[in-house]
């Protein structure tokens, strides 16, 4: 199965000294507002879901969490979690006191990967 989200070892070893700080972690990116489309970290839990909001897979044990109608838009993209130094927009996230923002890079799954994703869940 061809997972829908990977990471940089850069975004591995930020999420493992956020571990250590926090504990159990999940991500969550929106389809806009205040954080436009930055992916936020959290404590597990930290963060309520939407209904239908859709889990893409795990990065490091953590889930990554999008939003619905976010998914819907790039339902045929690959994620991949990375980092950037310095403050992102907002600032919500666990990482920005640390001076760093997590980004993700898109690219579009081939017509073979589109055959065999690892499926979704959502939020109920």
């Amino acid at each position: 199965m061809i997972e829908r989200i990977d990471s940089t070892a850069k975004a591995k070893e930020l999420i493992a000294v956020l571990k250590e700080k926090h504990g159990e972690l999940m991500f969550y990116q929106a389809g806009g507002c205040c954080e436009g489309t930055q992916p936020q970290c959290f404590e597990k839990g930290g963060y309520y879901l939407r209904m239908n909001d859709v889990c893409l897979g795990e990065v490091e044990g953590c889930e990554f969490w999008v939003d619905r109608d976010l998914f819907e838009y790039w339902k045929f993209s690959h994620f991949t979690l990375d980092v950037l130094e310095g403050f992102g927009v907002g600032g919500f996230s666990l990482e920005t006191p640390l001076q760093k923002t997590f980004k993700v890079h898109y690219r579009l799954f081939t017509e073979d990967e589109l055959k065999n994703l690892t499926p979704v869940k959502t939020a109920e």
